[in-house]
């Protein structure tokens, strides 16, 4: 039997809270977005801001239950919040066959996918089956066995004029464009050096927490956020982040070959143990049934953690993925990422030196060439004024460090209005959607599916940590 999110008391509560319920359903002449199962709270934060074009009615296809409460309580804060609320009128739909009734109702043309990962590339294919466009929280697919499928669900966008694009929010963060801007200026970076598996020219390495606050409140999370079969690994996860970034980076508006380019060399894993108290205080549930297998004496072992080595046309590539507990006091998530050139390393660091804030610093390879490096840094700031107004570089010793202003720093949630934008930008000109996008979305997912294939081979085990902490 099909159900409507009748329960009124909870229809009462968010319409009060600006969160309405509609029964209108007309051809959209607009952008109109639907979101289906939002079992993660990134399917909120793409509607965190308005966006010029875009329908304040708002579907969302989904099981009557936590997640689908959880993710109409994000949009009810939003609505109700005193600086710049947004305006979304949200009509849910219920039921088993939730997938079904979008595809057939079909009140938007755009989708958003942000949920449970494993099978999240079927409902996607579905979704661009049915002839719409699609904004996909990662990671697309786990397993190495899922690459046809999304080669597929990429062709099928091309095919059918649609657009299937990937919420790489990273690619926003300043300081990484910044480091992008750095590493392909050969006045100040020089050529890229190889490195080894060993030592590798690339490196990266994300620290995450499982117990958090996201846009100012605790973040409480699911409990099948915890079983690895369906969310997938740290290499899975945030390791699609890492991996785009260093194709972005290295080869910038160029198309990657995974076939020819990319070689998956050697990958590990290891788990985050999680006392059922701590298990409790994020999700306010004991540990279900499904976990039983990764329960011994009372604790979780949650595999999350991954390291991969490979190469990308020859440079050697380290990625560190690593989940914690809780952040320290004052901190949150945290990246640390060094390319190695011929003249100097620019480095992003996020430590405690750093006040946990992002900084870019550039190291020079010898001493003797440190004010030439000023010199050209200088020259590369200038270049890049206009789209990063204010940023200078400063004299830090032995390096360099790039200042940058509060007013480029902008939150990780505030990330997803940009991607959202881009998408947005994509569909209204579909011509402008870049041809590298989708070789390189498969090099992408060829790295983390190869990377976690190797990783289950080996004996779980706890990988160095490289950035200051």
């Amino acid at each position: 039997m099909r159900r409507r999110l009748c329960a009124a008391s909870v229809l009462l509560g968010l319409a009060g809270a600006g969160v309405r319920m509609t029964a209108e359903s007309a051809e959209p002449k607009e952008i109109r977005f639907m979101t289906l199962d939002p079992g993660h709270f990134h399917a909120a934060l793409v509607l965190r801001e308005a966006q010029a074009g875009v329908a304040k009615k708002v579907d969302v296809y989904a099981p009557l239950g936590p997640d689908l409460l959880d993710h109409l309580t994000r949009i009810t804060r939003f609505n109700t919040r005193k600086s710049s609320p947004t305006a979304w009128e949200v009509e849910a739909h219920t039921g088993p066959d939730f997938l079904e009734r979008m595809l057939k109702e079909r009140p938007g043309n755009a989708v958003v996918l942000s949920g449970k990962n494993r099978g999240k590339i079927d409902r996607l294919q579905a979704s661009l089956d049915g002839g719409i466009h699609a904004l996909v929280d990662k990671p697309w697919i786990l397993d190495a066995a899922d690459m046809p499928k999304l080669e597929r669900a990429l062709a099928t966008a091309e095919t059918k004029g649609l657009v299937a694009y990937d919420i790489m929010t990273e690619r926003y963060e300043v300081s990484s464009e910044l480091q992008r801007e750095l590493v392909n200026d050969r006045a100040v970076f020089g050529t890229q050096l190889p490195g080894s598996p060993a030592e590798p020219a690339v490196y990266m390495e994300s620290v995450h927490h499982l117990k958090k606050v996201v846009d100012g409140v605790p973040n409480m999370r699911p409990a099948w956020f915890f079983d690895a079969a369906l969310q997938g690994e740290g290499i899975n996860d945030i390791g699609t982040h890492l991996v785009d970034l260093v194709q972005w980076t290295l080869h910038p508006d160029q198309a990657i070959d995974y076939k020819k380019d990319a070689k998956v060399l050697a990958a590990q894993r290891w788990a985050t143990a999680i006392p059922e108290a701590e298990f409790r205080s994020v999700t306010g549930v004991a540990f279900p049934p499904e976990l039983a297998a990764s329960v011994k004496d009372g604790v979780l072992q949650y595999f999350c953690n991954g390291l991969v080595s490979y190469t990308l046309r020859g440079v050697h590539v380290g990625l560190n993925v690593i989940w914690d507990w809780e952040p320290p006091a004052g901190a949150g998530d945290t990246h640390f990422a060094f390319y190695k050139g011929s003249r100097a390393r620019i480095e992003v660091r996020q430590g405690k030196a750093e006040r946990y804030r992002t900084e870019l610093y550039v190291v020079p390879v010898s001493p003797a060439d440190k004010s030439a490096l000023l010199t050209a840094v200088n020259a590369t700031l200038e270049r890049v004024r206009a789209r990063y107004p204010g940023t200078s570089a400063v004299d830090a010793g032995a390096e360099i460090r790039i200042q940058v202003p509060d007013a480029l720093r902008i939150s990780h949630e505030e990330h997803f209005g940009q991607v959202a934008q881009r998408f947005l930008q994509y569909v209204r000109d579909r011509k402008t959607l870049p041809a590298w996008e989708r070789p390189n979305m498969l090099a992408k997912y060829f790295v983390t599916t190869e990377g976690m294939t190797l990783a289950r081979r080996g004996e779980p085990r706890v990988a160095e940590r490289r950035a200051p902490r």
